[in-house]
């Protein structure tokens, strides 16, 4: 059946404004955050001119002119289907102002604008406020008026906003001024407060005595429990500032953070990945525009993931299940390590089953079985892999499905243009337990400052390299060329062929390669990676 058009976000918001609950709108200070509001699943926005004058990085005083107000809510509207509520400040002069206001908002289809009857410019309301004037009320609804008379769509909303309690001229001053203000034409009341309990609006309420929709913006008398809105009959609640003020304790805290440790590796993993952001913008939208208008193109890079073995050291945790499957932090070791590759945005991933493989079926993944996992090792499951892939590809990505890891570990692997490239942990006192994944490495030369901007290459691999040689163990993680990877399947194939090598793994792969004179290019980090490997390292994954 086809869908039904959305309501227009004008009707959508005065169906807010008239509903017979409580509805809420969440503040958005530009486009982004109005599509995390939409997200989060509320009906409306709240376009904040304190949010939105604060992200400018200038004071809530009209220091932002309204032209540039009005370009930055466009941007929030294209980004969103729910209405929009302008915090519209005084209109921003005066009823000529409003007109043109009115008119320009309809065109970038915001539903509504809230204007306050104070002067401009004007000063936000909980600085000082008492020492600040309030509008003549005849100019106000003057300017009400003349918004009504300008707008073309029937549905769009003028909210009245009534300062009264702010500048402290009382309940009296209060209701006359919203009765003035209805009488005028808007669509709705805002009544302002500035105490730590909702006594005054409370009070309105019950004068007002239900003549009109209600809007209240709870920042100072946050405690008040919700139903208390509710069994007063207001129509909307604000919450009026406090996404951007998240970002700005999240901003602060990360800055301090970067400039103290002077590296991305503490944070990196801690914050929305580069992947989110690409969603927010819609980014897909435009990779299926491509598609339909550009040439086809294949993926960057493609991952090849070994998981066919039980993986015994977990004991029960693996009797009906491969390790790669078994839960950390409430999803498959899996599942972290196809999120960690999607959010530097590699989608081409293979992941090779074998024990329990009926086990292994999350969505949008290439399966490629190895039924004689048990009689067979990793470079039967690695050959068995390369011969399935489809199509082209720039590079691949071998590791393992029991290896958690940090994204900058892919990237590096990435932007590295050599054909054969492993990463190398340089902290490898103590970690006999890491040698399972091929060993000991020996290099060009050590870890340090110096070799930082070097050309490091593999030496020798393997469990016996002499300890005053070792330099680091391999994490698991090797990177081929399209020109490595056709190598590759020709060097699979030929050692396969030798019955000694069924049950070769990785090391055996990196010591033919270096009987070959190939280069093997060498990266190293210090940890920022964690092989599953034990019980203990299943609890130390929860907090990786």
């Amino acid at each position: 059946m086809p869908t039904q058009p959305r309501p227009s976000k004008t009707r959508q918001f005065k169906d807010l404004l008239s509903s017979k609950e409580v509805e809420f709108l969440c503040e958005a200070h530009n486009g982004l955050s109005a599509r995390i509001v939409e997200e989060a699943g509320f009906k409306g926005i709240w376009a904040s001119g304190l949010t939105i004058a604060a992200q400018f990085g200038v004071r809530d005083n009209n220091e932002a002119s309204w032209t540039q107000i009005l370009d930055h809510v466009e941007f929030m509207s294209d980004a969103t289907h729910v209405p929009i509520l302008l915090d519209g400040d005084t209109g921003y002069g005066n009823f000529n102002n409003m007109q043109r206001l009115i008119r320009k908002l309809e065109q970038r289809h915001v539903a509504a604008v809230c204007i306050e009857d104070k002067l401009f410019p004007k000063t936000n309301s909980f600085l000082k406020g008492e020492t600040q004037p309030l509008a003549d009320v005849d100019e106000f609804c003057g300017k009400i008026k003349a918004g009504k008379d300008a707008q073309i769509d029937d549905d769009f909303c003028i909210i009245a906003r009534v300062e009264a309690f702010i500048c402290g001229w009382g309940l009296t001053e209060a209701v006359r001024r919203a009765d003035a203000y209805h009488q005028a034409g808007a669509d709705g009341i805002l009544i302002h407060s500035a105490l730590a309990v909702p006594d005054e609006i409370l009070a309105f309420q019950r004068e007002w005595a239900d003549r009109g929709p209600v809007v209240i913006v709870p920042t100072k008398y946050y405690s008040t429990p919700t139903d208390v809105f509710r069994q007063y009959g207001f129509s909307l609640v604000i919450w009026a500032n406090h996404l951007l003020r998240a970002a700005v304790t999240t901003m602060q805290n990360t800055a301090k953070t970067l400039h103290a440790q002077e590296h991305l590796l503490s944070i990196e993993d801690k914050i929305a990945p580069v992947g989110e952001i690409f969603r927010l913008q819609d980014a897909a939208e435009l990779q299926e525009a491509e598609q339909r208008y550009l040439p086809q193109g294949h993926d960057r890079a493609a991952v090849i993931v070994l998981a066919a073995s039980r993986g015994d050291e977990l004991g029960e945790l693996t009797e009906d299940r491969p390790k790669t499957m078994v839960k950390s932090q409430g999803q498959p070791i899996l599942a972290h390590i196809v999120e960690t590759y999607r959010a530097v945005g590699i989608n081409n991933i293979t992941v090779v089953r074998g024990y329990k493989k009926e086990a292994v079926s999350l969505p949008h993944l290439t399966y490629v079985d190895n039924d004689n996992f048990s009689e067979t090792g990793e470079l039967d499951s690695l050959y068995k892999a390369l011969t399935s892939q489809k199509g082209n590809v720039q590079e691949t990505i071998i590791s393992y499905g029991d290896v958690l890891f940090n994204q900058y570990i892919p990237q590096t692997l990435l932007q590295d243009p050599h054909d054969w490239v492993m990463f190398v942990d340089s902290l490898w006192e103590g970690k006999t337990t890491y040698t399972r994944l091929g060993g000991f490495v020996e290099c060009t030369a050590p870890n340090s400052r110096k070799a930082f901007n070097a050309k490091i290459y593999l030496k020798q691999i393997g469990r016996d390299v002499p300890r005053e040689s070792i330099h680091g163990v391999w994490m698991g993680f090797l990177k081929v060329s399209p020109k490595a990877a056709e190598q590759l399947q020709t060097m699979l194939q030929d050692m396969l062929a030798d019955p000694t090598h069924k049950k070769a793994g990785m090391s055996q792969l990196f010591k033919a390669l270096l009987s070959r004179n190939v280069s093997v290019r060498v990266l190293y980090t210090v940890g920022h990676w964690l092989d599953i490997n034990s019980l203990e390292d299943l609890v130390q994954a929860g907090q990786f």
